[in-house]
């Protein structure tokens, strides 16, 4: 079965799977729609609807409509309460992975079950899990996490499985800044590319800004103009329904705006009417302020790059249909003096996420034929194998699947290293002050994978007990102050017998893989007690209500059927 690749967006999402040339496919399906809306409507307690539809229905029964939940994942408190229920992000979110899947499998006749799911490279360790908990609430077997970026450039051409690489004429490798701008989240990501290797440089972003606030600026707009010309009319963003009626108008103004100099929108509420101009260049004007954080974020990822010996950019790719925007070319282009390049938007993500998981099927295959072989031990990397070996093994699956050696053959060699989005650290004591604060072990653009130790001291003599603290940190640069980081996960090493010193020695280990997710490992060294955490996001169910929604799901689909 093939591995898909799922661009979980924040205003719409998208899969695709690659064809026996390698090439990606993006998968319709009733709707005969590429996208669909990453958009929830809770019909009861026991149905709801995705898509198009629920986006429609946002109008009519706007509590009970569930959107940018993406913008939610990692949130351990947040939860969305329709008809008595409340559900996770991780939760809603999977019910649009379901849908995606469903809807896939009826276009392609081909059922879904594995996947790469696609997170913006600014995404923390728990948003990263919170989204492998919506492929597994989903029923995927969730192959890995792909940062958006790396599956941008992907798409771009850069590795394909097809042998087009897509590097420039006679450039042994290039560095690329992939600039994306989507409906909720934005990323600025520099990544060299050379023959068989994606390395990311550098990452900065934020997950809070996106097309959803150009969106609401335009709203804004219209809202006083439409006051202003019906003084005895309520304000439309005073009620849900009328505030419903003025996004999916702004989104439609912002779309004709990207294409056209100007345009009329019509705003319809109590019983009044009002018909608004809207030019490109007051849309420019009203939104300067957003599209300036994401210029500086840019900045702020290229100064990072440089720091890392990368002075300039050769290329710059736009990925997220807000990029459309002509404001956005004409930023960037002024700002680096180049030429930005557009292709596919809304769906080189899904595209290059199909990429990806081609390749990680056919390592399995491959690795899979020499631990059986006895050629290479389980556990080891493929390339650890004798090279004649490898080889054997790469025809044997090429010759199974009937694929041409030389795809076969690029996967297992194109490499994808990159960077972590977030520093990571522990809260200790200081010495001079005996205040916590924290300690950072693992920085924003340490490359992965990581192995990173640092030992501390207990603080008193015949301490009984050590509690380790795990924090993230949240603002573009690290803190010193407890107040700034974001606790993730924490444990207790107990039962340390007396006789220890203040002063002995524990030591903590921070291992991250190329998934980017967290494992902590701490010991008391002299007393021998090893702690292990990892740092589970809160956006979790129980398991009764797991349970509760797979049997939903399984009512579903049995309706369905």
């Amino acid at each position: 079965m093939a591995v898909h690749g799922i661009d979980l967006g924040t205003t719409c999402s998208a899969i695709a799977r690659t064809d026996s040339s390698g090439r990606p496919q993006v998968l319709v399906g009733m709707t005969g729609e590429a996208t669909v809306p990453s958009v929830v409507l809770f019909a009861s307690d026991r149905e709801h609807l995705v898509g198009e539809g629920a986006r429609r229905q946002a109008r009519l029964d706007p509590e009970h409509v569930c959107a940018l939940v993406k913008r939610r994942m990692g949130e351990s408190d947040w939860r969305f309460v329709a008809h008595g229920r409340s559900w996770s992000a991780a939760a809603v979110s999977s019910l649009i992975l379901k849908s995606v899947c469903e809807d896939a499998a009826f276009g392609s006749g081909e059922q879904v079950t594995s996947a790469v799911i696609t997170v913006p490279a600014y995404f923390g360790d728990e948003e990263r899990r919170a989204t492998t908990l919506a492929g597994t609430y989903a029923g995927l077997d969730v192959v890995d996490v792909l940062s958006e970026p790396i599956a941008a450039a992907l798409s771009y051409g850069f590795g394909r499985l097809d042998g087009s690489f897509g590097l420039t004429k006679d450039a042994g490798y290039e560095t690329v800044l992939v600039y994306d701008l989507g409906g909720g989240t934005f990323d600025a990501t520099v990544i060299e590319l050379a023959d068989r290797r994606i390395s990311v440089l550098a990452v900065d972003g934020d997950h809070q800004l996106g097309g959803a606030d150009w969106d609401e600026r335009i709203c804004l707009h219209l809202s006083r103009q439409f006051c202003a010309e019906n003084p005895d009319a309520e304000d439309p963003l005073d009620d849900s329904a009328g505030a419903q009626e003025l996004v999916i108008a702004a989104q439609r103004a912002k779309h004709d705006l990207s294409d056209r100099e100007s345009t009329e929108v019509v705003v319809t509420h109590d019983g009044a009417r009002s018909t608004v101009t809207l030019t490109r260049a007051e849309l420019e004007d009203m939104t300067s302020a957003l599209l300036r954080r994401t210029i500086d974020l840019t900045r702020s990822c290229l100064e990072a790059a440089s720091r890392r010996g990368v002075g300039r950019v050769g290329r710059v790719l736009m990925v997220g249909g807000s990029s459309r925007m002509p404001m956005v070319e004409k930023a960037l282009r002024a700002e680096l003096g180049i030429a930005p390049e557009l292709h596919d938007p809304d769906l080189a993500v899904a595209k290059g996420a199909a990429l990806y998981g081609a390749k990680k099927e056919l390592e399995r295959l491959v690795e899979g034929d020499l631990v059986t072989r006895g050629r290479l031990r389980a556990g080891d990397r493929i390339e650890d194998a004798p090279p004649d070996e490898l080889d054997a093994a790469c025809r044997r699956v090429a010759d199974a699947l009937g694929q041409p050696l030389a795809q076969v053959r690029r996967a297992i060699e194109i490499r994808v290293d990159t960077v972590v989005s977030r520093g990571f650290g522990v809260l200790a004591a200081n010495p001079m002050t005996g205040e916590l604060e924290p300690v950072w072990l693992v920085h924003r653009n340490d490359r992965l994978p990581i192995n990173v130790s640092r030992s501390f001291g207990t603080v008193r003599r015949d301490q009984d007990a050590i509690e380790i603290r795990i924090v993230e940190q949240q603002s573009q640069a690290e803190s010193m102050r407890v107040q700034d980081v974001k606790l993730l996960v924490a444990g207790t090493i107990e039962g340390i017998p007396p006789g220890y010193d203040e002063g002995s020695e524990v030591r903590v280990r921070f291992l991250m893989g190329f998934d980017g997710l967290l494992t902590v490992l701490a010991d008391h060294v002299e007393a021998r007690l090893p702690l292990t955490l990892t740092a589970q996001t809160g956006a979790t169910l129980s398991q009764a209500e797991v349970a509760r929604e797979r049997e939903q799901l399984q009512r579903t689909r049995r309706r369905d059927a």
